[in-house]
């Protein structure tokens, strides 16, 4: 079982020794290379450090035991574009308006095309410029999903490589006469780019592919500081395996077998990465982060959120919570849980000071990490976390988590107690329910209005999806 952060004094003094042993010995004297592994879709209980007996994933479980897994890490929203969004921005993704992505008449099929305003806009700083400033070598592979028209594209972006597809999905295999792609311009997002406008399919498996383009980047950047953003669409659907790997799963059937064989894939992929770091003796002194987008889409693609309640696109913790891993041997303790609520707009703050940087273009939400991690912060790095879309919104308040609807009364939730939220407590607790109103109301009053709210028609929000996973879903296997 591993250790509680809470409980890791001698960890924390020996690390430091290690540290300065290492710096001593020049292992640590330019700032840390970063590798921020970003799965698509992936399920809260899918892969074996998080408890899973049927998933295959050494390379991950491997970088769990050797860094910290966050038990209650979040993303700042259940969909995949505005979390990416918080993700490259430090920022709840509210304030500059980008709570939506998917939004009829504003971002259309060939928004490439047609120059759709739908895009990280282009006033924000992203996770890559910082670094960028200080001197790092910056690359993505993999899902953008931030923007199809040039303007948003990554290498506007403060990346200097890209290799991978603009849109939100994309088939595994190559697009060709077998697996045709369809009309150009409504599948111009997702066909495989090398840089700006270069276009260029891949033989092998996609998982495979975007990992050798990320180990032979750092082969040849092994010299100075790097960044890489390898962002998978695994294991986002079309559900697309190769065989070999399904038949490691012949316990499994259907959906959930082709989705074992996704994560395998993924985690071999990891390794791939990891092995590369470890042959040009950079592994020590990389910061490696493996998360996650949203909550699993278990109806999309048989992923398990057990025990949490709720699903990719609800307020439910099986919407926000993710699987969270962070190792940096150089500075960070090993086999360490640490159980306070972080989130993924905590990235870019922990990335940017690790590697020097003090001086933000503007207010960020999240917060560096590293000294709650070293045990020099013992305090919650968030006292009070917020999400929202539309007229829904969640306030978590320490354990304390309020739920508002459109058509309902609010919900009310002690995560230390219910971590499925099947016990609403908003009856029991009415002056807490107003309180945490009150915060957040005073929240919103910090927020833009939606970038696309004044151009889209508005229709009747499935309000059902939510109550369909109310209960939490064990797998089938």
């Amino acid at each position: 079982m591993k250790t509680k952060i809470l409980f890791f004094v001698l960890a924390v003094i020996s690390v430091s020794a290690c540290a300065k042993s290492d710096s001593a010995s020049g292992a640590s004297e330019r700032p840390p290379n970063i590798v921020l592994l970003f799965a698509d879709d992936a399920g809260f209980n899918d892969f074996g450090f998080q408890g899973s007996e049927v998933m295959q994933t050494p390379n991950l479980d491997k970088i769990a035991g050797e860094g910290v897994r966050f038990t209650q890490g979040y993303v700042s929203d259940a969909t995949c574009g505005p979390s990416r969004a918080g993700l490259m921005t430090g920022k709840y993704q509210q304030r500059f308006g980008y709570e939506e992505i998917n939004v009829p008449g504003y971002m259309s099929e060939n928004s490439a095309l047609t120059g759709a305003d739908m895009g990280l806009p282009l006033d924000q700083k992203t996770m890559a410029d910082y670094l960028k400033d200080l001197g790092y070598k910056t690359a993505v592979y993999g899902k953008w999903h931030l923007g199809d028209a040039d303007r948003f594209h990554p290498l506007n972006r403060g990346f200097d490589e890209f290799y991978g597809f603009r849109g939100g999905d994309r088939s595994y295999f190559k697009y060709d006469g077998e697996n045709p792609l369809g009309n150009v311009a409504s599948a111009y997002d997702k066909k495989l780019e090398r840089g700006l406008g270069q276009y260029e399919e891949h033989e092998g498996y996609l998982t495979d592919v975007l990992a050798d383009e990320a180990a032979q980047f750092i082969d040849q950047n092994q010299d100075q500081p790097f960044f890489i953003y390898l962002a998978f669409n695994a294991v986002h659907t079309p559900m697309e395996a190769l065989e070999e790997d399904m038949q490691r799963f012949p316990q499994l059937s259907g959906k959930r077998r082709e989705l074992a064989a996704m994560t395998l894939a993924m985690d071999r992929a990891t390794g791939r990465v990891m092995d590369k770091l470890e042959a040009l003796g950079l592994s020590d002194n990389t910061i490696v982060v493996f998360s996650n987008d949203n909550g699993g889409p278990t109806d999309k693609n048989a992923s398990s959120n057990y025990p949490l309640a709720g699903t990719k696109s609800n307020h439910l913790e099986g919407g926000l919570r993710v699987p969270f891993l962070l190792r940096w041997p150089a500075k960070v303790p090993a086999g360490v849980d640490y159980d306070f609520p972080v989130s993924t707009l905590d990235l870019l703050p922990t990335f940017y000071e690790a590697a020097g940087g003090n001086e933000y273009a503007s207010k960020i939400d999240g917060v560096n990490l590293l000294p709650y991690l070293t045990g020099e912060n013992t305090d919650r790095p968030h006292q009070k976390m917020y999400w929202k879309k539309e007229t829904r919104a969640v306030i978590r308040d320490g354990d304390w988590k309020l739920i508002r609807h459109a058509d309902r009364p609010a919900e009310l939730y002690d995560l230390s107690q219910d971590i499925g939220e099947q016990n609403n407590l908003a009856g029991k607790e009415p002056e807490r329910v107003e309180q945490m109103f009150k915060d957040l109301f005073a929240w919103e009053l910090t927020l833009e209005r939606p970038r696309w709210l004044l151009k889209r028609k508005f229709e009747k929000y499935d309000v059902d999806r939510m109550d369909q996973y109310r209960i939490p879903q064990k797998p089938d296997a």
